[in-house]
């Protein structure tokens, strides 16, 4: 059977809909040449939909920090904060399958952080707003995976976005498919190394969540589960993460391999830990070893293939 592509939400203007204030777009390349060929996008434009139409007149963010209203910039009687609220309330109830989203940076409506506002008193703008859709939006799905096109070009944001992306999609599959107290343990078995790369912590919580599967409400209890594992994922996993995981994966070896190759093993992950090579040198030795010497609880992991391999996103540092 043909594996469902996760379904994200993006602004249009990233994938070359001439939708922008001024007739143009910002179409972004990696994610129409090679993002495109692994999920499906619903793209989506909050200001063409709550009818400004392209070109138009641009709008800004104005006001004091928290008391911000979305205006015409050349024209203050524009006022756009309670439409974009609204359509963003009404969209976050239309989108309960997707399994992410990208915003476009800067933008008075899209933008996540960092958006300009312009205050009451004259003073220079400020890049200390958010876009009002991206804002509510996030407000009402704050579990689902969220990302700007800009950070995307960091290598380590955007391979924990993808990771983040697929973990969801695997979340809401399960949900759908009807959750159990045994299909609740089995993903969080699979992702136990996935969550101890990103800290012991929420690894020993999530472990007793589960523990209690069947003594507690199951909804509350995966509640609880799916609230805890995704804040936890968006911390990205440090060097010192991943090294303890590739440490508790080499233990599954020690009675397969000789010691000279145990021995590299351990070495490689030292110098991963030191910041000396890049994490998939010792990855992809430990894989060669765990083909060799195959171990169905390990293979199930999610850690050793978060997302597609081919995606060439694993650039964890």
């Amino acid at each position: 059977m043909k594996p469902v592509r996760p379904r994200l939400g993006i602004s249009s203007c990233l994938l070359g809909e001439p939708v922008r204030y001024d007739g143009s777009h910002k179409r972004d390349r990696w994610i129409s040449a090679t993002l495109a060929n692994y999920v499906d996008f619903v793209p989506l434009c909050p200001e063409m939909a709550i009818g400004l139409g392209a070109p138009r007149p641009p709008i800004r963010i104005f006001g004091d920090l928290g008391n911000e209203r979305v205006i015409g910039a050349d024209d203050p009687k524009l006022d756009v904060t309670e439409a974009l609220e609204t359509h963003a309330r009404i969209m976050a109830g239309k989108l309960p399958d997707i399994s992410g989203y990208i915003f476009k940076h800067g933008s008075p409506s899209c933008g996540m952080a960092k958006v300009r506002r312009y205050p009451t008193n004259d003073a220079p703008p400020n890049r200390d707003a958010q876009g009002r859709y991206a804002g509510v939006l996030m407000e009402a799905l704050p579990l689902l995976p969220t990302e700007e096109e800009g950070r995307l070009n960091d290598p380590a944001l955007r391979d924990n976005f993808i990771e983040r992306v697929f973990t969801y999609q695997r979340w809401q599959q399960l949900i759908r498919g009807g959750i159990t107290p045994q299909g609740l343990v089995d993903f969080h078995t699979q992702h136990k190394y996935l969550i101890m790369a990103h800290g012991v912590v929420p690894y020993r919580v999530l472990g007793r969540l589960v523990s209690q599967a069947g003594a507690t409400p199951l909804t509350e209890t995966a509640t609880s589960y799916i609230t805890r594992l995704m804040p936890a994922l968006k911390k990205p996993a440090s060097r010192k993460g991943h090294a303890n995981v590739l440490e508790h994966l080499q233990g599954f070896l020690k009675k397969n391999i000789n010691r000279a190759d145990k021995q590299e093993m351990a070495e490689l992950i030292q110098r991963y830990r030191r910041g000396q090579v890049p994490l998939v040198v010792p990855l992809t030795l430990l894989k060669h070893h765990l083909r060799k010497h195959p171990h169905d609880w390990v293979a199930n992991q999610v850690y050793l293939e978060p997302h597609p391999s081919e995606m060439m996103l694993r650039n964890r540092v």
